[in-house]
């Protein structure tokens, strides 16, 4: 083993999660153990990441100081299900996951969509057993949902009741919703502060709004669509006229189909509530700036590296603060496409894809671990021939000024 070999670096991998096949925690320990083929003796931080959406809760109970909770809620379709969600070690805080209960991941393959019926009741019905355990300091990430209900079946869950054409209060929103009433809201909201963590900017209704953005993605045809905008345009009509508040334009609005609609229209009626950037906020919450701070390398990393991710994605934000650290950043992804390698390079990351030869997208996703590991293997070989060559340039130039300075003597 070469004399370079010793120098031990310090690599924080804060990878976010391959959706559909790792979860970030997952993608860390892969890249972990290939890293470690090439350079064993390098002090490797697994710091795995998530944006808000689902794998959110992973990442932050990944650093301690956390303990799991379960609860009986309902799936998107109204199943029974066993939902999680993370109380601090003091007791004082929590972390929420909408997809935990209302998530697109929940509804089986080939299970048809049904995105006119899908509710976020599920969650409204796990935020009130964070209330019931006496926690009023939630965070709540809203990404992965099956929904477009605007909160709807959330806020039910907390108290609300809706009224049909026919009259009488029923337990859910209904198509023909005349009224909403807000009476029986859970008091204990009053000391509610909530953040939302939440990367999107959309209002809730228009060509950028909630149906028409991201319903098509969770199975809604174009009927669909435009059945789903009449109704949140109705719903929000008698939410704000009940609420006393005008929500719907906020930039995030639309996020989780509506979810932070609903919750914005309760807002004055919390001690406090943000739309907090989702990257951000798990940064914070895992600590993330100290671990970067004492790093040597950051690898980050998602499953697909493409225009999308200039708007906020985990490897974006990965590579600015690392930029901002003067920290090398290299990112990987399960694609990389030249829109996502661009928008890295403007920061100073290099992007390199996962996969080193033609495979479907089906063999990618059930090898990915095999493959991640290859390919942090592969990095951490990268980074060892630059070290050598790195010191082999230092040594000449020591020997040629050495020899220059004999000379003029």
């Amino acid at each position: 083993m070469s004399d370079h070999r010793r120098d031990r670096l310090r690599v924080v991998l804060a990878p976010d999660s391959f959706k559909g096949s790792l979860s970030s925690v997952e993608v860390a320990r892969a890249l972990a153990e290939g890293w470690s083929r090439a350079r064993p003796n390098d002090d490797l931080v697994l710091a795995p990441l998530a944006d808000g959406g689902e794998g959110t809760l992973a990442a932050i109970a990944e650093t301690g100081g956390w303990e799991w909770q379960e609860c009986p809620a309902h799936d998107p379709m109204g199943r029974p299900l066993t939902a999680r969600w993370l109380l601090s070690a003091d007791g004082s805080r929590a972390a929420v996951e909408l997809a935990e209960a209302s998530g697109l991941s929940l509804l089986p393959n080939g299970e048809p969509r049904s995105p006119l019926a899908a509710s976020t009741e599920g969650t409204g019905e796990v935020l009130a057993a964070v209330l019931e355990a006496g926690v009023r300091h939630v965070l709540l990430g809203v990404g992965g949902s099956a929904t477009t209900d605007g909160g709807a079946g959330l806020l039910h869950a907390l108290g609300v009741w809706y009224r049909g054409a026919s009259g009488g209060q029923l337990p859910g929103p209904v198509p023909d919703l005349a009224a909403i009433d807000l009476a029986a809201l859970d008091p204990r909201l009053a000391e509610l502060e909530l953040r939302i963590a939440c990367d999107v900017t959309n209002p809730l209704l228009g060509e950028h709004g909630a149906a028409a953005t991201y319903a098509p993605q969770k199975g809604a045809w174009p009927e669909d669509v435009a059945a789903l905008e009449a109704w949140l345009t109705h719903y929000a009509d008698l939410l704000e006229k009940a609420a006393g508040t005008r929500a719907r334009d906020i930039p995030g609005a639309g996020a989780a189909g509506g979810t932070s609609f609903g919750l914005l229209c309760l807002g004055p009626r919390m001690r406090s509530l943000e739309l907090v950037p989702g990257i951000g906020v798990v940064m914070e919450e895992t600590g993330f700036d100290e671990r970067l701070a004492a790093a040597d390398l950051v690898i980050t990393g998602e499953g697909r590296i493409d225009e999308q991710t200039a708007f906020g994605k985990t490897a974006l934000g990965v590579a600015r603060r690392a930029a901002a650290a003067d920290v090398p950043c290299i990112a990987i992804g399960g694609g990389v496409t030249p829109e996502g390698l661009a928008t890295l390079a403007e920061v100073g990351t290099l992007a390199v894809p996962v996969l080193d030869q033609p495979m479907s997208l089906e063999d990618a996703m059930s090898q990915a671990a095999s493959l991640v590991a290859a390919a942090g293997e592969r990095l951490a070989r990268m980074v060892e021939i630059g070290t050598a060559v790195g010191e082999r340039r230092s040594v000449h130039y020591a020997a040629r000024e050495a020899a220059a300075g004999e000379r003029v003597s």
